[in-house]
């Protein structure tokens, strides 16, 4: 199961990307409505959006999931895409009854055509998430494929549109072929899901604040947001809300009560808990993370501060979270967002919601029950809280600021210990060669709200919403060599250690992509422990010369070496 998580995760950071551009596409639908501006351009560019989420899906997904990130990946997606929604269309058969009122040969094909799109409208998001995630592996698969001269020009990332349209044509038969089959399994799942009433939605709910550790709560929320449900050809409970389904927005309203009183209360709660002396260090931190959930929903940095210290605290709030959804159900309340549940997303969606007043009784009905829980639990098991630790200050300040992306590096364990980095909305996802050098002390100081070891070699930073934004920086500063001593340091101890030590070494020198190395004894190095490094591979010649091969940025690795 573990192993199984860990593929996941790489697509739950995926799905982010393409899930980015809803809130302007909420904004602009729902301002240019007769209701607010009245301006219908404005209202068609927010619909183009969400009429072709499963194309910005394909790409998304593709570009998140391939190496560096590379756009071939994106535009990969999209020609899979394309092949397997137009390819599908073709393949689908038209009920007969559909064209039996036209007598015109025209009027015929017209309505056929017209099925044919509303029913793979449908299907759009799934082909879309199954057509970038092809395009990504695929990417990565054949992204240096070398083929004969003569067709040199179609070798490396110019392969992979071309094959990727070729894989389309599978999902093609997969969607043409498999409608009638596919189609009455939505249907199902989204009865069912229906029919469990508040049950399904307590369930999702919990779950939801549950899988946030793993990153796979995105792909949960595509099936509700995205595919369950269907009104008028629109699928999926975020979709159906701005189309204006009056029953849509079951699977959205019960986060606002949560995230805008719920954990404000708890950073309230936590912040009368702290010790007298450290409550004004800890007080703005609170203060800061309060406000952010209330006006944007953004919650992670909260949860990150309690969910190691006490999982028990934290399933009360996950099951918190499924009762809300079963109060906000039973109420009658729909409501939606376009980024997360906070009041810029509430006021924005007022006039599409069914009940909306009704959050603010809930809300501080549950400000009072997270105030009173997190009290509670805090003081009777003496949880160490921001404001309660013994050793530790966590008055962090912002890890793009006085440390530096350069402090970040020196805290993963060095420059050569980092080996891939992205973001997600409130994350760093890191992958590294050894997980262990990471220092999560450090890493708090910088400004780190929680660390997560999802296995292997990844590693996550909460950070909040700054999160892309340290991410750019920390590239760059590898790309330039602008990290702390300490971490060339850190870094130069652990190649030496590798090498046989600091005795063992002769001499030391860049050469292109590798390191050149003559070891007083060969049988010293240990050629583990340098592929943990990152080493891409180790060559032995006469004379006791030792090859490391590292790639494009071997001379990261001898910023601090003291041999040459």
């Amino acid at each position: 199961m573990k192993l199984r998580i860990d593929r996941l995760q790489p697509l739950g950071r995926a799905l982010m990307l393409p899930i980015a551009v809803l809130p302007a596409a909420g904004m602009l639908l729902r301002l240019g409505q007769p209701d607010l501006l009245d301006i219908a351009f404005i209202a068609a560019a927010g619909d183009a959006i969400f009429a072709h989420l499963g194309l910005l899906f394909a790409i998304g997904i593709a570009v998140g999931l391939a190496r560096e990130n590379h756009g071939a990946a994106g535009l990969a997606g999209a020609v899979g895409f394309l092949v397997t929604i137009e390819g599908a269309k073709a393949l689908l058969a038209v009920p007969p009854e559909t064209v039996a009122a036209f007598t015109d040969q025209a009027a015929r094909d017209l309505a056929a055509a017209a099925y044919k799109s509303q029913q793979m409208a449908k299907l759009s998001v799934p082909a879309g998430v199954l057509s970038g995630v092809a395009a990504g592996m695929l990417y990565n698969r054949f992204a240096n494929v070398r083929l004969p001269e003569y067709l040199a020009f179609f070798a490396g990332r110019r392969f992979v549109p071309i094959v990727a349209g070729c894989a389309g044509l599978f999902g093609a038969l997969l969607f043409g072929l498999g409608f009638p089959w596919i189609e009455p399994g939505i249907d199902a799942l989204s009865r069912s899901v229906v029919n469990a009433g508040g049950f399904g939605l307590f369930v999702y709910g919990t779950l939801n604040r549950l899988l946030i550790i793993t990153g796979l709560h995105h792909i949960l929320n595509n099936i509700a947001w995205f595919i369950i449900g269907d009104f008028n050809g629109v699928t999926g409970d975020l979709k159906r809300y701005y189309a204006g389904d009056p029953t849509a927005g079951a699977f959205m309203a019960g986060f606002f009560p949560v995230m805008m009183f719920g954990l404000p209360a708890a950073c309230l709660a936590m912040y009368r808990s702290a010790r007298p002396e450290r409550r004004k260090a800890v007080g703005g931190m609170l203060a800061s993370l309060a406000l952010t959930a209330f006006l944007t929903g953004i919650t992670e940095p909260i949860e990150f501060t309690f969910m190691f210290l006490a999982p028990a605290l934290y399933a009360v709030h996950a099951v918190l979270t499924g009762l809300s959804m079963v109060v906000m159900d039973a109420l009658g309340v729909k409501l939606g967002f376009g980024f997360s549940a906070g009041l810029f997303d509430y006021v924005l969606g007022y006039g599409l919601s069914a009940r909306p007043l009704l959050l603010i009784p809930v809300g501080l009905a549950y400000s009072a029950v997270y105030y009173a829980t997190f009290r509670f639990c805090i003081v009777r098991f003496n949880l160490r809280t921001p404001g309660r630790e013994i050793e530790e200050s966590v008055a962090a300040t912002p890890a793009a600021g006085a440390g530096g992306a350069g402090g970040l590096v020196g805290a993963l364990g060095g420059a050569a210990n980092i080996l891939r980095v992205d973001a997600c909305m409130t994350r760093l996802r890191l992958e590294l060669a050894d997980p262990n050098l990471a220092d999560e002390a450090a890493l708090r100081a910088l400004g780190a709200k929680g660390v997560v070891r999802p296995g292997g070699g990844a590693l996550q930073v909460v950070l909040g919403p700054i999160a892309d934004q340290v991410a750019g920086e920390l590239r760059q500063a590898l790309r330039d060599g602008d990290t702390a001593g300490s971490s060339d340091a850190g870094a130069t101890r652990r190649l030496y250690a590798a090498l046989g030590g600091e005795d063992n070494v002769r001499s030391l020198q860049v050469r292109a992509n590798r390191l050149l190395v003559a070891l007083r004894s060969t049988d010293a190095a240990d050629e583990a422990a340098l592929r943990a490094l990152g080493a891409r591979g180790v060559a032995h010649s006469t004379g006791g010369l030792l090859h490391v091969i590292l790639g494009p940025d071997a001379a990261r690795w001898t910023g601090g070496l003291a041999k040459a």
